[in-house]
């Protein structure tokens, strides 16, 4: 299982990519991993070394599945937190070790390891005949995926544990032999299929990661959010597009602004105006996909309160991936 993932796809024939998919310089290995990861230091065990690398990449909604081996022996550190990118790594051949407490765990074909780099530090050793399928997704994707399903989310208990998951016939593992097929596939609906998988894949690695380190996720019930939270994150949903403060919001509620935050950072793990910052560029992304073409970026980041088009360029890139401009370039095609 998953030997040939994101090679083949459901019906046995071969997926065709429409990027490079292999390199022996290092410079263009790097630069595929910056984007697939984050930025990270690698070092190859043999100084001489040059890679011989797979680089295979195919989103599924807001997380990423790649294929990859360096095709070196190599030890990689320094996984740069501000990316907040979670990394789910699977062995398919030979063996990798990951900084594990103190003692290193190693994962052999069909094992997964679980590390949130936002939140702890990572290392890892791959030997000269490693292969992988990871995932990378955003902190924010799970905690979004938390609050969905269990209404609360959890604490720096779980998210800074580094755990081996799934394992030979195991349901993660049958999961990502899913994913990775269909997403090779050409059903129709291929974004619809994308939030698909990406409910699943983050709903089952929470269930798997919460497993590893005791946490019953379903306890979570009795931590959840009072009314007024609730109530304040459908307001600023539905009025996202409208000039609202917390504490116009927090009056409106009947409770203290400073009452009002707190609710946010013990029962969300985040402010009123990160919340309302998320659904303001999640809004705008849709709107960006969706508007006529004569309508300009900046009328439609106006439209959802943004003034400083700088920052606002950084923090959807950081969101989505990509710039306004390029997404707005997908709706002229």
């Amino acid at each position: 299982m998953l030997e040939e993932a994101l090679l083949v796809d459901a019906s046995g024939a071969a997926i065709r990519h429409d990027r490079r998919t292999r390199s022996t310089d290092w410079e263009e290995v790097q630069a595929f991993c910056k984007t697939a990861y984050m930025p990270y230091r690698v070092r190859p065990l043999d100084r001489r070394a040059r890679p011989d690398a797979t680089m295979i990449s195919a989103p599924a909604g807001r997380v990423l599945l790649t294929r990859f081996s360096y095709g070196t022996g190599i030890h990689l550190d320094r996984f740069a937190p501000e990316a907040g990118n979670i990394l789910v790594l699977t062995t398919l051949r030979g063996a990798l070790r990951h900084q594990s407490g103190a003692t290193p765990a190693t994962t052999g074909p069909g094992e997964s390891f679980v590390v949130d780099c936002a939140r702890t530090d990572y290392w890892l050793d791959g030997d000269d005949d490693h292969m992988q399928l990871n995932l990378t997704l955003p902190h924010r994707l799970m905690e979004e995926t938390a609050a969905r399903w269990f209404g609360f989310v959890p604490d720096d208990a779980l998210w800074t544990r580094r755990v081996k998951i799934g394992g030979r016939d195991s349901a993660w593992l049958r999961l990502l032999d899913y994913a990775a097929r269909t997403l090779g596939g050409t059903l129709p609906g291929t974004e619809v299929i994308g939030r698909h998988l990406e409910e699943m894949l983050c709903l089952e690695l929470l269930r798997e990661w919460a497993g590893q380190t005791g946490l019953r996720l379903e306890d979570g019930a009795r931590a959840a959010a009072p009314f007024y939270v609730r109530r304040a994150e459908e307001m600023l949903t539905a009025e996202a597009r409208d000039p609202l403060t917390i504490g116009t919001v927090a009056a409106r509620l009947g409770v203290s602004a400073r009452t009002l935050s707190e609710g946010f950072r013990r029962f969300r793990g985040i402010s009123p105006r990160e919340f309302l910052a998320a659904r303001r560029l999640e809004g705008l992304h849709a709107e960006l996909a969706s508007a006529p073409p004569e309508r300009s970026i900046g009328e439609i980041a106006s439209g959802w309160g943004f003034v400083n088009f700088g920052a606002l360029a950084g923090q959807y890139r950081r969101r989505f991936g990509e710039l306004p401009s390029q997404t707005r370039a997908r709706r002229r095609l």
